[in-house]
């Protein structure tokens, strides 16, 4: 039986745990910090937890649980939720008939994010209902509310957290044992799932009506709170803004919004006639301080300086005294840099000293960018390289069209970089291409997590692989090379000249595991050699 005994517990693996309790029958992802702690913790928990492809699919096969009236948990970092939102729009459309909730995690001031943008703009844009917690017990508490809204309205939820609240610990009290969701089974509804124009039609007046349902119920629900106080000030506020604001105007009326979309309206205006001044506290776009401007409350808002990166307690207090002078400088932390005994140093060095034009990608060798290699020159999404790449082939002048490569890791490859190689043999530039692909055995950026060319789940045990070079040729590249960057020898640099040369599509794959799972990977091939099921012969 769960404990219910008080534990520390950071903002993700409340999540994890509350997923646990709640019954949640699978969950799907890609990993991508702040998030990827949910599933890796809901998978030691003893739930269903798997690693995607990308987060488009792991939205969609949470989907298809969803329907199958299970419960069905989506997570993913923010920008995660840009490859999900196609389905995302529409999934709002045919509503769930069990519960699905999607991890948003919001990553204000980039700690390792290539943008800061605020996905409370998609419950809006996909009018969707969406909680945010300010801790790990709201974190745990919320998770359980939004399947129960979820239900409720046959409708999914986004929850929204941020780095701050993902990675912070604070105490959990879990609740006791709660009724068993409902066993999933699948019952026909074509009107419903199946989005043709004309379904499609009155199933966005459906959402609507819910969306208005929700709005009139979150005038009275639990998940906000009002913290009594000064009269002079009122701070209307929502996750971590909260407990900064607690702390620094701990004399203020505060109200928390749990549920922040659809709005409070009512709540929030009879909130602002109550204090003679009213400051919405925010991290990040002005969400709140325009919805509630646009219901004719008046509210302060923070000055736009503070719209970049995180709040702390003395940039609230800033807030609260007008100060718009310079904030202080913070002092310059160690830069990241690849790992000394990173194999694709080499690589890199090599693109430098040939000058090439690098069309890159998101993964930890993002770090070629820096010193002393500095052989990277655009990022711009996962998978964006090879279409970048291909775009730079296209226009610009031989002399310059030659020198051009792409540049991608082999789960950013798996992620969204598969239908760029389709792009290079549909539309092959005159002059071929080169795209080197390298292969280090795992997502390394985020932790070491598994993907489909591993050939491992994400609890390490094996299953299928996808062979990276049979794919490759099976779409159309003839020339596809395999190479192991190693000291002493000239085998890479060999290949990237043919290859520049030829004017031919050229895909070099670099493969080696990364130096910081070599000794897990023995682990795992050992236990697996152990195995009764899956002896190895003896060589």
């Amino acid at each position: 039986m769960p404990s219910t005994k008080r534990q520390l517990l950071s903002g993700d693996e409340a999540i994890a745990l509350a997923a646990r309790d709640a019954g949640v029958s699978l969950g799907a992802g890609y990993p991508g910090t702040p998030s990827t702690e949910i599933l890796e913790c809901f998978s030691e928990l003893g739930g269903r937890g798997q690693w995607s492809p990308n987060e488009k699919v792991a939205l969609e096969v949470a989907i298809g649980a969803a329907f199958g009236g299970a419960r069905a948990l989506a997570t993913m970092k923010h920008v995660g939720l840009n490859v999900a939102a196609d389905p995302l729009f529409t999934v709002a459309y045919t509503g769930v008939p069990g519960g699905l909730v999607i991890i948003s995690a919001d990553d204000p001031g980039m700690a390792s994010s290539q943008n800061e943008q605020d996905n409370r703009r998609y419950a809006v844009a996909a009018a969707l209902p969406m909680l945010e917690p300010s801790d790990s017990q709201e974190a745990y508490d919320f998770l359980l509310a939004a399947y129960e809204i979820s239900e409720r309205w046959n409708v999914p939820v986004i929850l929204r957290v941020t780095t701050r609240v993902c990675h912070s610990y604070t105490a959990v009290q879990p609740r006791p044992p709660q009724e068993a969701p409902k066993a999933p089974n699948f019952e026909r509804d074509i009107l419903g799932h199946v989005m043709t124009p004309a379904n499609a039609r009155p199933a966005h007046k459906r959402l609507r009506q819910k969306l208005a349902e929700i709005a009139a119920w979150n005038e009275t629900c639990p998940l906000n709170g009002v913290t009594p106080g000064d009269s002079q000030l009122g701070i209307i506020t929502s996750g971590i803004a909260f407990m900064h604001a607690r702390e620094a105007a701990p004399t203020a009326s505060v109200l928390k919004l749990g549920l922040t979309h659809p709005l409070p309206i009512k709540q929030i205006a009879e909130f602002a006639n109550r204090v003679k001044r009213c400051l919405v506290l925010e991290e990040g776009d002005p969400y709140l301080v325009e919805a509630i401007r646009a219901a004719g409350i008046e509210v302060a808002g923070k000055p736009e300086m503070y719209r970049f990166g995180e709040l702390n307690v003395p940039r609230v207090r800033r807030i609260l005294n007008d100060d718009v002078s310079p904030e202080p400088v913070p002092p310059p932390g160690k830069p990241p840099q690849l790992c000394d005994a990173c194999q694709y140093r080499m690589v890199f060095e090599t693109l430098r000293q040939r000058d090439c034009i690098v069309a890159g990608d998101i993964g930890c060798y993002t770090l070629g960018v820096l010193k002393p290699f500095e052989a990277m020159d655009t990022v711009v999404c996962m998978g964006a390289s090879l279409g970048v790449g291909l775009g730079l082939r296209h226009v610009l002048p031989p002399e310059q069209a030659r020198r051009v490569v792409s540049v991608i890791g082999d789960s950013t490859f798996v992620h969204s970089g598969i239908n760029g190689l389709v792009e290079m043999v549909y539309n092959p530039p005159a002059d071929g291409h080169v795209l080197i692909l390298l292969d280090n055995g795992t997502t390394a950026m985020t932790g070491h997590q598994e993907h489909p060319a591993t050939g491992r789940k994400l609890d390490h045990q094996p299953t299928n692989k996808l062979v990276l070079e049979d794919l490759i040729r099976a779409v159309g590249v003839k020339r596809v090379h395999v190479v192991e960057p190693r000291l002493g020898s000239n085998e890479f640099e060999r290949l990237l000249d043919d290859s520049l040369a030829i004017r031919e599509l050229c895909v070099i794959i670099v493969r080696r595991p990364c130096i910081l799972i070599v000794k897990r990977l023995r682990e795992l091939e050992s236990c697996e050699c152990e195995t009764p099921a899956t002896a190895c012969a003896t060589p």
